[in-house]
């Protein structure tokens, strides 16, 4: 079956390219990925398996940083007009882009789960020469969206995979989930997808990321390094006055932000493991003259652990309302994005890493240190906490720059590659005698 596997992912790598240069060219942010959620949506339809989309597989109430109703609207008219689906758009309403294909196959068997992730990130391409998507043209017509991380080549190989399976389907037994989640700049999607129940009744899940410090033909089984995270917002709400006539009935919300921001980054390390806390905005203020009555930080907390990350959490938290308190102003503070750390299920790494070696595409196999927070670990942690079996794979490519560079691309011969492997991964958890 792997040779199969290896001639489908080969056959049909054209149409993965093709795929994949049309979702950078039509990139999407979080939480406003209509035409590409619509797309996946429809191609799953066409291939036998049964999609679900928006509230069907997203807990509303746990989304988070969800742009304005004005702001999804015109992203929804931008994705009509790019050719969308309005059937499936419609049922994406208030920027519920999951969805979720599932085929079952006719003889009994496990639940595999695979997560591709759609969104892009908020930057803006290059356009230049040099940079070949421009050169090629397919770079972003989007305006501040930029596939800048391979998430365009995530979806593009999860729909390959997703037709790979489907030719193999008398071959196969059990069943097989493919999620493919918006938000995952920021982490803030896979929360409401878990909170929904999309993985509750798997016993296999595997993640993919494209790149990241690896190269064409390493292949990382086993990930290490995912930070916990919290993300968040603190608005102050202060009163305004003439700086100049009446300071006294002022409260300065500028004053309080900055306390608030030299103090967090004060916050001592911890002793059980690496930690992390940036201010990385703060806006305040409309004129010199006036005392400031509000000012905005965003802020982020990572740790080792979950547990790590909690602890600098509380802190901040404490320091924010303490700055808040020294001024007399008031505090607002909203969640972002969030994700807990994770560690892939030894057996299932050395499972995959046979698979890899039979498949014979890839040169070196290492351990991938991802050195960041991925919200695939929602969906790893559920399953684990069932009794199931997680992992999280990165396929090597070249880039073009670093990962959310504005001039980032990769070699798609690793396309190829990543479909192939996640397709015979998921095809060797779904039958005994895959291989032959």
């Amino acid at each position: 079956m792997f040779n199969e596997i290896l001639k489908l992912a080969s056959e049909l790598q054209p149409k993965t390219v093709e795929r994949r240069r049309d979702f950078h060219r039509h990139a999407e942010v979080a939480w406003t990925e209509f035409r590409t959620a619509s797309i996946v949506a429809e191609t799953l339809t066409s291939l036998g398996y049964k999609v679900q989309v928006g509230e069907e597989v997203i807990d509303a109430r746990a989304m988070m940083d969800v742009p304005p109703a004005e702001v999804l609207a015109k992203h929804v008219e931008r994705a009509l007009a790019q050719g969308a689906n309005p059937a499936w758009v419609e049922k994406m309403a208030g920027g519920l882009t999951g969805v979720v294909g599932t085929l079952e196959f006719a003889k009994p068997g496990p639940t595999v789960a695979l997560r591709f992730d759609m969104d892009a990130n908020d930057a803006l391409e290059a356009t230049d020469e040099n940079h070949r998507p421009y050169r090629e043209r397919f770079a972003s017509v989007n305006p501040g969206a930029m596939h800048a991380c391979g998430h365009d080549g995530h979806t593009a190989v999860g729909l390959t995979v997703a037709e790979i399976l489907a030719r193999l389907a008398p071959n196969l037994a059990g069943k097989v989930k493919l999620i493919f989640q918006p938000a995952e700049e920021g982490v803030r999607g896979a929360k409401a997808m878990t909170m929904k129940g999309v993985v509750d009744d798997v016993e296999y899940l595997l993640g993919m990321h494209l790149g990241l410090p690896l190269k064409l033909g390493q292949l990382a089984c086993e990930t290490i390094g995912f930070l916990a995270t919290t993300k968040f917002d603190a608005e102050f709400t202060g009163v305004a006055a003439h700086a100049g006539a009446a300071p006294e009935n002022g409260r300065n919300a500028l004053l309080a932000a900055a306390t608030a921001a030299l103090n967090l980054h004060a916050i001592p390390r911890h002793s059980q493991g690496a930690s992390r806390i940036n201010v990385g905005v703060m806006q305040a203020g409309t004129g010199r003259n006036v005392v400031p009555a509000n000012a905005l930080i965003k802020v982020e907390t990572r740790g080792v652990t979950s547990q790590i990350n909690q602890f600098i959490y509380d802190q901040a938290i404490r320091i924010i309302k303490a700055a808040a308190d020294m001024y007399g102003v008031e505090v607002k503070i909203t969640e972002a994005g969030s994700a807990p750390s994770g560690s892939n299920t030894p057996e299932l790494v050395k499972r995959l890493e046979e698979v890899a070696k039979r498949l014979g595409i890839f040169e070196e196999f290492v351990t991938g240190d991802l050195g960041g927070s991925e919200d695939c670990t929602y969906f790893m942690e559920r399953v684990q906490q069932r009794g199931g079996q997680a992992a999280y794979t990165i396929v090597g490519t070249e880039t073009a720059a670093g990962h959310h560079n504005f001039r980032f691309d990769f070699n798609e011969e690793a396309l190829f590659k990543a479909a192939a492997f996640l397709a015979a991964a998921a095809a060797d958890l779904l039958t005994e005698k895959c291989g032959e």
